[in-house]
């Protein structure tokens, strides 16, 4: 059975209001048609991004987190498809693969306790599951000269874009990463909090730097671990850029692009790293959402980047007052990337 869940033009419709003398994204964007041939569906498409979406919290939960990202993408999709089609941005250059479905990998894991070691074994297993699936699409994806935007679901996926990402490219790729946290934890078993941990081991990822670490989850032992691979691992935090000042917001992005600008890039945004963005690890304090935009803006903006992945937002854990919030600001960052990379593809055309 296809893990793969394909929107029709009637479905997309249903969710996108439509008002006359408007024009919505749900009304211009490309949609997919299931095919056993991926990479050849995907280049018959005059489109430059391919989003796809995977609704799940198993590798939240296996990490012992508070589940709730599989509400995510729904939530985006709604307020995605109703963005104005305008010349700031436009729904045509964009491909909506679908969505993975594991529905029944997620039923299964509600039913486990993760503080029970068998129990937790069997959820590592499950995010192995999840793992081989978003290898495959990401991979086709950028085999098919397009660009992935990926909309989670936990952290644990990163590992599934570095590695489709490192087979589709023929060689290690590297990454940053927006986050309070590093995600190096270590290699036993598959969860949110080692992604990144197991694409150093395997050989996928070769340079890593970590964008604004909250210095009070930095354990001993990650740290230990990252004074061991130095040069490819680094990372600026928080409290040095905006509570002590001892560095600058825009000088640490040069710092940063320098690290990791000379092979092809991924780019990670763990939105539990913006103040009261509901998630799994919701945080009183960090960066806002407006530097957040420039980060991103920053890096898509470069020639090599090859990825963009938004995860952990949990709209099911947020106020019941504002409940679009998550996926709004999810498809401002998209936009934001969109608009970004097309900017720099246009100026090299002409150059």
């Amino acid at each position: 059975m296809p893990r793969l869940i394909t929107y029709s033009r009637s479905e997309i419709l249903k969710r996108t209001q439509c008002r006359v003398g408007e024009e919505k994204f749900g009304e211009r964007i490309k949609l997919y048609e299931y095919s056993d041939n991926c990479i050849q569906q995907l280049e018959k498409q005059d489109t430059t991004f391919v989003i796809l979406g995977i609704p799940e919290d198993i590798g939240v939960r296996a990490n012992l987190g508070r589940p709730g990202t599989a509400t995510a993408w729904d939530n985006f999709l709604d307020n995605f498809l109703n963005i104005q089609n305008n010349r700031f941005c436009k729904g045509e250059w964009i491909t909506l693969l679908g969505e993975l479905d594991f529905s029944e990998e997620m039923v299964r894991a509600a039913q486990l306790n993760p503080k029970i070691k068998e129990q937790r074994k069997e959820m590592f297993g499950l995010v192995e599951q999840i793992d081989e699936e978003v290898v495959y699409y990401v991979s086709q994806i950028i085999s098919s000269g397009k660009i992935p935007i990926i909309v989670g679901g936990g952290h644990n996926n990163a590992y599934g874009n570095i590695k489709g990402f490192s087979q589709a490219k023929g060689t290690s790729v590297n990454v940053i990463n927006f986050d309070a946290h590093t995600d190096l934890r270590p290699m036993k078993g598959r969860h949110s909090g080692n992604g990144f941990s197991y694409s150093m081991k395997e050989g996928f990822l070769e340079s890593y730097f970590i964008f604004g670490l909250h210095e009070n989850y930095i354990s001993k032992g990650v740290l230990n671990e990252i004074r061991k691979i130095a040069g490819r691992v680094k990372y600026n935090t928080y409290e040095e850029i905006c509570v002590r000042g001892e560095k600058s917001f825009e000088d640490e992005l040069k710092i940063a692009q320098k690290h990791i600008e000379n092979k092809h890039f991924g780019l990670e945004i763990d939105l539990d790293s913006i103040p009261m963005i509901a998630s799994s690890a919701i945080t009183p304090s960090g960066f806002s959402a407006e530097e957040t935009r420039r980060f991103l803006h920053h890096f898509a903006s470069l020639e090599n980047v090859g990825y963009l992945h938004l995860c952990e937002g949990a709209p099911v854990l947020g106020s019941d007052k504002n409940p679009n919030l998550i996926g709004k600001f999810i498809s401002y960052l998209i936009t934001d990337f969109i608009k970004a990379n097309i900017n720099t593809k246009t100026k090299m055309a002409v150059n």
